[in-house]
């Protein structure tokens, strides 16, 4: 379920926030173990380059541990993972896009789980997260965080 933050009304809808979008990149990348490392050095190579570091450390986090989720129980085998940038007047979004059925949640793993933390990270450091459906098959799961606004150029 999508949340909103408050000052941008319907911003982080899937069908208006392409139009939005200051910024934004896409990446697909194959599924594999590098992925979710990959997936951290296009999000932060994306930030450096609009000059949006200020809550990178945070952003490539989220960005590891959704693309993680997504090559070990989204994407099938042999399939894609796409990874997307969308900075927004005061917040930038994050998304990873698999072919997987199922809705991921954040639960509390057992203490001595060696995994089972990814979401319940992205919950607690991403100011909103939620999981979309997509046209065809699987989901897009997102990350928001909020910023101050750009600067008109």
């Amino acid at each position: 379920m999508p949340s909103t933050p408050p000052d941008e009304p319907g911003v982080l809808t899937p069908t208006s926030v392409l139009g939005r979008a200051v910024e934004h990149r896409t990446m697909l990348f194959d599924r594999r173990r590098s992925t979710p490392a990959a997936a951290r050095s296009f999000v932060a190579d994306t930030l450096t380059r609009w000059g949006r570091t200020e809550r990178l450390d945070d952003i490539r986090l989220c960005a590891s541990e959704l693309a993680t989720n997504a090559i070990l129980h989204g994407a099938p085998t042999g399939g894609k993972v796409l990874v997307r940038v969308e900075l927004h007047a005061t917040s930038l979004r994050i998304e990873v896009h698999d072919g997987g059925n199922g809705t991921p949640t954040a639960c509390t793993p057992r203490s001595v789980a060696e995994g089972g933390r990814g979401l319940l990270l992205v919950s607690t450091v991403a100011d909103r997260w939620g999981v979309e459906e997509r046209h065809g098959p699987g989901k897009c799961v997102w990350a928001a965080f909020h910023h101050s606004a750009v600067s008109a150029c």
